[in-house]
């Protein structure tokens, strides 16, 4: 059935060729006869052909932008049509797809120091990526017993164990080895947190980098969360790290005291760590007096800790090390992405920077009758056109004119033509002369109205051509607010000032006196 269909439609579409063919024959056959009657026989071939030419020109120029909209949807039906890319099959090789688009956006940035930076800390993630060793970061303050802690652990003597806080100056690596385990672990003794003084804050903020690196952290306390440590645990626990929380120093209290700190411990944490991920700990305990002989050390107990760490890393290892990996890619990501939205957002500053100067400049020598026109002014078509090809946007310029000039329909009709005239009006007068005060206002204004135009328009693009949910006039009056604080302000009038007020002065003085009447 569908052939025979189709066989019909064949026949028909040449049936209508073939009269649509005819029909052309017998309209050529028509022209040649009416022209042999008034033109001589050498000229009508010539003529007819010349006429067949122009006819065939100006059907082939209507049809061409049909043509290559139909080229268009069809290329883009096919990029519609085409196979997504296959999900990635692991959460390895999301980060892996992660570290290839990073080298991607890091071409386009332009500031070398910060370019490296970021290829540095991408190198070490795909050093990372291939080794794939699982890190442990000990995170506590300086009194809680981290390097005790670390010591019991590895079963051999590391740091400096009883010194004064403060003593574990730098991120020290050490291995521990779990029977069962193919990927080496790594134990981290961070320095402590929430220590006083300049070098302690630096020393902070080094251990906070480390944690953001870690596949596991422990947290070790030695008593209740206090209100600073609660904040750096809420800290910790919103780096979608999975975290475990030592309660140290277990000797220094009895059984009951023990069990009760626990289910404090646990009833703080809920929601945001598992209650078995909560465990008691005695990294270092106390000497025991013996009369008449050597004071008894208790040996450390950890095997809780131990058996805790072992079933979590068994189970959950190779899940760690994968979602530490594409969290740290993300993050990168999002860095690298927000220095390349920085350097965008740079280069149109600029943009409008030399669009309001050149407009206040053509005003302030030819000045236009009329406010209405600083709106025109204030939303230059071409400066839309630049300041989207930044962003990645060609327009046309028939749409960056309606771009404009809706905007510059919000300015007035929210009445910041006229605020802005006033605004700037009474900050001149102080310091122009009343011979250049209007020619001044007018130009300053346009400049002013530019700014707050352009500044719109790096808004709309930066959010992928949205102007957000209180559309333009919200974007808009924000920028017209945010240019009346008085830094904002002052600045741009000391700019003003020197481009357009004393070029202004300079041009009265070169020109030659009137004529006395």
């Amino acid at each position: 059935m569908k052939n025979r269909t189709r066989l019909w439609l064949a026949a028909g579409l040449l049936l209508l060729a073939l009269l649509v063919v005819g029909m052309v024959l017998q309209a050529i056959n028509q022209l040649v006869w009416q022209l042999s009657g008034v033109l001589p026989y050498g000229l009508v071939g010539p003529v007819v052909f010349l006429l067949l030419a122009g006819a065939v020109l100006l059907l082939a120029q209507l049809a061409w932008p049909w043509i290559r909209s139909l080229g268009r949807s069809s290329k883009g039906g096919g990029e519609r049509n085409a196979l997504p890319p296959e999900a990635p099959s692991s959460r390895r090789e999301a980060a892996a797809r992660n570290l290839e688009a990073i080298d991607q956006t890091l071409a386009r940035v332009r500031d070398a120091v910060e370019r490296e930076a970021l290829d540095q800390e991408r190198r070490r993630m795909a050093v990372e990526l291939e080794r794939g060793d699982l890190v442990i970061v000990v995170f506590g303050t300086g009194s809680a017993g981290k390097t005790s802690l670390v010591r019991a652990l590895l079963q051999e003597l590391v740091g400096e164990v009883g010194a004064p806080m403060g003593s574990t100056r730098e991120s020290t690596p050490y291995r521990l080895r779990l029977r069962g385990l193919q990927r080496a672990v790594w134990l981290v003794d961070t320095p402590g947190i929430l220590e006083a003084g300049r070098d302690g804050q630096a020393r902070e903020r080094h251990a906070r980098q480390q944690a953001s690196r870690a596949d596991l952290l422990l947290v070790v306390v030695d008593g209740d969360l206090r209100a600073s440590e609660w904040q750096v645990f809420e800290a910790l626990a919103s780096l979608g790290k999975r975290l475990l929380l030592v309660l140290n120093k277990c000797d220094l209290r009895g059984e009951d005291e023990e069990a009760r700190l626990l289910a404090l411990l646990r009833r703080r944490t809920a929601g945001r760590i598992a209650p078995a991920d909560v465990i008691p700990a005695s990294a270092s305990p106390q000497t025991i007096p013996m009369p008449g002989g050597r004071p008894l050390q208790p040996p450390p107990e950890v095997e809780a800790l131990l058996r805790r760490l072992a079933a979590v890393l068994h189970a959950d290892g190779e899940e760690l090390i994968a979602d530490n990996l594409l969290l740290q890619c993300r993050r990168l990501g999002d860095a690298t992405r927000q220095l390349l939205a920085d350097q965008r957002r740079d280069d149109a500053l600029r943009i409008v920077d030399r669009y309001m100067w050149i407009g206040a400049g053509v005003l302030a020598v030819t000045p236009l009758p009329g406010v209405d026109l600083l709106g025109a002014a204030a939303v230059n078509a071409q400066m839309v056109v630049e300041i989207g090809r930044i962003y990645g946007v060609s327009l046309s310029r028939e749409s960056a004119q309606d771009l404009a000039l809706s905007l510059g329909r919000t300015l007035a009709g929210l009445g910041l033509i006229k605020g802005g005239m006033n605004l700037l009006s009474a900050a001149l007068s102080v310091s122009v002369p009343a011979l250049l005060l209007s020619r001044a206002i007018q130009a300053v204004s346009a400049a002013w109205l530019t700014r707050v135009a352009g500044q719109s328009f790096i808004t709309y693009f930066e959010r992928d051509q949205d102007w957000g949910d209180g559309g333009i006039q919200e974007v808009v009056q924000r920028h017209y607010d945010l240019g009346r604080r008085d830094g904002a302000l002052r600045q741009f009038l000391d700019a003003a000032l020197s481009r357009v007020v004393e070029p202004l002065r300079q041009r009265e003085r070169q020109l030659p006196p009137r004529p006395e009447r």
